[in-house]
């Protein structure tokens, strides 16, 4: 009886003890509870849809394109950070990112480490993108960041023959900074630039499935709010005290006693 309660005490200690560590293995939890991505996908249209906030890895080699997709709204200043696992050995090695908007237009970066090169004994490199912040309307020369789904694409450039197809992992995460009305602009599109949502009619879209799923937690923004009517309204209520208080302080005390009336 001893020797089995010391096996048990011995397989419960054991299992305890393994029970953080695979926790700690597994992928990190989406803002709603569910796994973050394992995977990316190939090209634009088999891209891996993510959430903002979520933490989503990949295992890929040396040379391939790996590609997801995140949906970003008005008054959002999305940030892309990755994270690239390189392989023990390998040769000098430059990585990149590139943010593209709902029409496949490459987006540039405000400032990050867009694009970093990896040393022969690096064993990982970290990139970033902070872009612009997205407007609710734009000229439709212009190549402002618009709301919709966006596509991140990671690989590498100019890599020795030797390296190509060398196994790497890698990790994303896209956070946004909530800009606010200072960055709001007067009209709006008709609908955000997700693939696919315009491809049938209003009244069917509910029961119809897009080529992006994946929308911000409210919803899509419908663009004729924000604060910047607040600040309007305030100033507009401190103009009209300040135009009072004027008017008090100049106005006087009317007619002086002294004076007759008809002078």
């Amino acid at each position: 009886m001893r020797v089995v309660r010391a096996l048990s005490a011995a397989l419960l200690t054991l299992g305890v003890a393994a029970g953080p560590a695979a926790a700690d293995a597994s992928p990190s939890p989406s803002p709603d509870g569910t796994s973050a991505p394992t995977q990316a996908g190939t090209s634009f249209r088999t891209a891996t849809e993510i959430e903002q906030g979520q933490r989503a890895t990949a295992s890929g080699s040396t040379g391939d394109y790996l590609y997801w997709s995140f949906p970003a709204d008005i008054g959002q200043r999305p940030t892309v950070r990755a994270t690239v696992k390189l392989p023990e050995t390998h040769a000098s090695q430059t990585w990149q990112i590139d943010v593209y908007d709902g029409l496949r237009r490459r987006q540039a970066c405000q400032y990050g480490a867009q694009t970093r090169t990896a040393g022969a004994d690096t064993s990982s490199v970290e990139l970033a993108c902070v872009l612009r912040t997205v407007r609710a309307w734009s000229e439709p020369w212009a190549n402002d960041p618009l709301p919709g789904t966006y596509y991140v694409r990671l690989t590498a450039t100019g890599v020795a023959t030797a390296d190509l197809g060398l196994p790497v992992g890698s990790e994303i995460q896209v956070d946004s900074k909530d800009i606010g009305g200072s960055a709001a602009v007067d009209g709006s599109l008709a609908e955000p630039l997700v693939p696919g949502i315009a491809s049938k009619p209003e009244e069917e879209r509910e029961d119809t499935a897009v080529l992006a799923g994946l929308e911000p937690e409210d919803g899509w923004t419908s663009g004729w709010w924000s604060d910047r009517w607040v600040w309007t309204a305030v100033g507009g209520i401190l103009a009209a005290l300040a135009g009072v208080g004027g008017y008090a302080l100049t106005r006087g005390t009317g007619r002086p006693s002294r004076v007759p009336p008809g002078a």
